[in-house]
């Protein structure tokens, strides 16, 4: 008697628990997914003003006005880069003669 109630009772018990942890993670969820939301009406606010859509294409597109130069300034290579070179152009030559081959035909 004591086992069939324990059984009735466990079920629905487990279930229970189940939901709960999903509406938990489902709540989690709806916050992450309002905090997004502000975030990206704060950024939409930002871009409604002229002045900053032209800043952004000026920064991220390197677009540039009619009647403006345009210059690119490179920075050498700092020494970490050419660590990376040494490194790379050292397992190039430790690989077999075949990998070397094949790679210089699917280049």
């Amino acid at each position: 008697m004591v086992c069939s109630l324990a059984f009735t009772i466990a079920v629905p018990l487990r279930t229970y628990l189940a939901q709960q942890a999903d509406v938990a993670e489902q709540e989690e969820l709806r916050g992450r997914l309002e905090h997004k939301v502000a975030e990206l009406e704060r950024r939409k606010a930002e871009l409604e003003d002229p002045a900053q859509v032209e800043a952004e294409a000026r920064k991220r597109l390197r677009y540039v006005m009619p009647g403006e130069t345009p210059y690119i300034v490179q920075l050498p290579d700092s020494g970490r880069d050419a660590e990376y070179r040494e490194e790379s152009d050292e397992a190039v030559a430790n690989e077999p003669w075949y990998d070397r081959l094949w790679s210089g035909v699917t280049e």
